[in-house]
């Protein structure tokens, strides 16, 4: 008998964590070890439309259509920030899209020492959790605190990196996409990224000053190349949309208005794997680009390499698992304090740094790549083979069931029971009953 696995994870919405926990369902699915149910939640804001009702149907017939099962889980794996894991199972597993600062929050921590295992998908990650370290304080009866231990991880923690599904991420011939093919520029540089809240620098994407570096960068040249920002905000909305615009706007409103800015072209919404790798691959998409602030893992950034897509990046955080120092373009930076407006409870604290990339290594990179492209498009082939091989969806799944087997070997399995046979009853007369002989008891007591 199968042990059965629930899972808890917003499956349906359209966002990083969704994306992620597909995958990890899909493999064990496919794995076939489990007998797996599933309860979908929401993740924030986002739609929750991202199943297809074909491709998706064997994670649609796992999912609960109430929120309980008729046993205790043999395994139970929770997929979403830590301060939400619980424990349902035999064995508790938390698997959360990891850290995109440098301080892991008391309540993750707490949240984390609830399970069994922890998951993370990056060497950063589960650095910033290892190193987490907080005084557990005690209210004393005179309003005094008073130090009565330490606050840590307790349980153990491995890396499983997001496997990419080589058999849609890969390259192809003559790619077309009806969003990018009237573009006029044969040159597009492509940033993929949700545009967060906060003024200008401070969403955790940056992508205010991608904008800002590459108008400064292409200004007034004889040839300029296209920038596509594949993004959107929580909603998808119209709305969100505008507000994308209006953005954009700004920032180029900034600029002398006598100078010859080059294109953006912002493309807004939802897109299936399947287009986001025909988006990659398009003949005149040439580079991916990021001045992110920090990644947990940097999901896009794996997925253009995995096509052979050159990579301008950032210097720090989860995609340095998956980059090179001589086959992708790295920019340095500092470490600077989050912004206020980027504090969230729990999760992002007041105490908490991210990278800030040098505006003058973006310039020289984005110039260099679309000046010497032959030279940067080989060593980012050279990167893709590297992560076609070490970075796929199966060699995760593989990883995956190596971690988790161990401390699901350790449940006892459900066994059937063998109960006799039952015996035809005649019901038309009741049947007789052979009764033991009654022994007299005498009446006297005795003392």
């Amino acid at each position: 008998m199968k042990k059965l696995m629930l899972i808890c994870a917003p499956v349906s919405s359209r966002s990083g964590y969704g994306d992620h926990a597909r995958d990890l369902v899909r493999s064990l699915i496919a794995h076939d070890k489990y007998n797996i149910k599933i309860q979908d939640v929401n993740w924030g804001n986002t739609p929750k439309d991202a199943l297809d009702s074909e491709l998706d149907k064997n994670i649609i017939d796992c999912i609960l259509s109430q929120p309980k099962v008729d046993r205790q889980p043999d395994v139970y794996v929770d997929i979403r920030i830590p301060n939400e894991f619980q424990r349902w199972g035999n064995v508790n597993i938390g698997i959360t899209a990891g850290i995109e600062t440098t301080a892991v929050s008391q309540a993750w921590l707490e949240g984390c020492n609830k399970m069994d295992l922890i998951i993370v998908p990056s060497e950063h990650s589960k650095d910033g959790f290892a190193k987490a370290l907080y005084e557990k304080m005690q209210q004393l009866p005179d309003n005094q605190q008073q130090k009565v231990g330490e606050l840590k991880l307790e349980k153990p923690i491995e890396v499983l990196f997001e496997g990419s599904d080589e058999n849609i991420f890969k390259p192809i011939d003559n790619s077309s996409l009806d969003l990018v093919d009237d573009i006029k520029e044969d040159f597009a540089f492509l940033h993929v990224g949700l545009w967060g809240n906060g003024g200008y620098g401070e969403d955790r994407k940056d992508i205010g000053k991608l904008v800002k570096v590459f108008y400064e960068s292409f200004a007034n040249k004889k040839e300029q190349p296209a920038l596509i920002l594949k993004t959107n905000q929580a909603t998808f909305s119209i709305l969100d949309r505008e507000e994308c615009l209006q953005k954009i706007k700004q920032i180029k409103d900034g600029f002398p208005s006598d100078w010859n800015l080059p294109n953006i072209y912002l493309l807004h919404g939802s897109l299936s794997s399947e287009e986001m790798n025909k988006l990659y691959n398009h003949p005149k998409v040439k580079c991916f680009v990021s001045l992110t602030h920090g990644e947990g893992y940097g999901r896009p950034l794996q997925e253009a390499t995995m096509v052979g897509l050159p990579v301008i990046t950032s210097a720090w955080s989860g995609q340095m698992d998956f980059l090179s120092q001589t086959d992708s373009m790295l920019l340095g930076g500092e470490m600077i304090n989050v912004p206020k407006s980027q504090h969230w409870k729990d999760i992002i604290i007041p105490e908490s740094q991210w990278f800030n990339v040098n505006e003058t290594q973006a310039y020289k990179a984005m110039n260099y790549c679309f000046t010497n492209y032959d030279e940067v498009k080989e060593k980012a082939l050279n990167l893709m083979k590297v992560n076609r091989d070490k970075f796929t969806l199966d060699k995760m799944t593989e990883k995956f069931d190596k971690i988790i087997t161990p401390y699901v070997d350790k449940v006892p399995t459900q066994v059937g029971l063998n109960l006799p046979k039952l015996k035809k009853v005649n019901s038309s007369e009741p049947p007789k009953m052979k009764l033991p002989k009654l022994k007299k008891v005498t009446s006297e007591a005795t003392v």
